[in-house]
């Protein structure tokens, strides 16, 4: 496919080498995925032993939200690989390294190490996080946030089937986009899709559109991986809500659940030791009644995917739980009107 522009005809290149288009991901990654992210390349900084005898691409913190920072496993590849020979079994290893402790305490002590000698870096982190310790920052956001970004340069067939089918594995932990890169002499253009902003809700938004998905997953399967306090809370405005409308619907899809009246009026997305309430409702009218929590602002593509203007409340106690009760108690009667 070609790219025009401003009269002029940009042509896709096709990688031949894996390293280069490695090499594109690093240098561009502020580019691709935000300023406040950092990509250290793995294969340059680190051995093979140190994720139990296999290593990514690359390593990618994401530190956007503050309170709720990410972190990827990074995996390109170039779409003429075989899938089941080449990227299936490697994205398998990285399952095996995120529920094997100490090979994750080995990643924290090498990833600190690298920081600490490379003035760059920890310039990058300290930018970033403050005054907050390197080392612990790294050892909790590898702990808390466990995932796997699959970079490739043209669609898998496989990986929609591959998603669904391991669904605890691949479906929970494992989120792709295609990069694709256009020259005109020295001139170059790339495209991402679906944007990195939007990754997560992109993926929400095809997942819920899906017949098939249909009572495929559940409550259970959400709560599975996060601690009895996220239990809890997620359980008391569970029981909350439904006093309020017995007939709202608690509907599970793949990276959420939602409350559905007439329409979604409420996401939960769940992280390990916190819950994030996505509420439809304009961000200055859930200040009015949520106080105890931090509200976080989505940006309007995020909003775009959730069909209407709305704002993330992150819940990590149970002290005020009365605030979100009250908040979404107005939404569902004017969702009523």
């Amino acid at each position: 496919m070609n790219i025009f522009g401003n009269g002029t005809k940009y042509q896709e290149l096709q990688y031949s080498l894996e390293e280069d288009f490695e090499n594109d991901i690093a240098f561009n990654h502020k580019i691709f995925f935000g300023q406040k992210t950092i990509y250290i390349d793995a294969k340059k900084k680190i051995e093979s032993k140190s994720l139990g005898g296999t290593i990514p691409d690359g390593f990618f913190f994401d530190i956007s939200d503050f309170n709720d920072p990410q972190f990827y496993l990074v995996e390109v590849e170039l779409s003429k690989h075989s899938f089941f020979n080449h990227i299936f079994p490697q994205i398998t290893k990285f399952f095996a390294f995120f529920n094997n402790h100490k090979t994750q305490k080995s990643l924290v002590d090498k990833l600190f190490s690298i920081i600490n000698t490379d003035e760059k870096l920890k310039k990058e982190f300290r930018k970033n996080i403050g005054n907050h310790e390197i080392y612990k920052f790294i050892s909790d956001v590898i702990e808390n946030s466990q995932n796997i970004l699959l970079i490739l340069d043209n669609d898998m067939v496989q990986l929609p089937e591959i998603m669904e089918t391991y669904s605890d594995t691949w479906g929970r932990m494992v989120k792709y986009l295609i990069i694709k890169k256009y020259i005109n002499q020295d001139n170059v253009i790339y495209t991402l899709h679906p944007d990195y902003e939007i990754l997560e809700y992109f993926l929400d938004n095809t997942d819920s559109e899906n017949s098939e998905n249909e009572n495929k997953y559940s409550e259970e399967f959400h709560l599975e991986k996060v601690n009895d306090e996220v239990k809890a809370i997620y359980y008391q405005l569970r029981n909350n809500i439904l006093e309020i409308d017995s007939k709202l619907i608690f509907n599970p899809q793949k990276y959420y659940v939602s409350v559905k009246s007439s329409r979604n009026i409420v996401y939960f997305k769940f992280r390990k030791k916190k819950l994030r309430v996505i509420i439809m409702l304009e961000e200055s009218e859930i200040k009015k009644y949520i106080k105890k929590y931090t509200i976080q602002t989505l940006s309007s593509s995020v909003q775009n995917f959730y069909n209407g203007s709305c704002a993330a409340v992150d819940v990590d106690h149970a002290n005020n739980l009365e605030e979100i009760i009250k908040c979404i108690n107005l939404l569902i009667n004017v969702d009523k009107i």
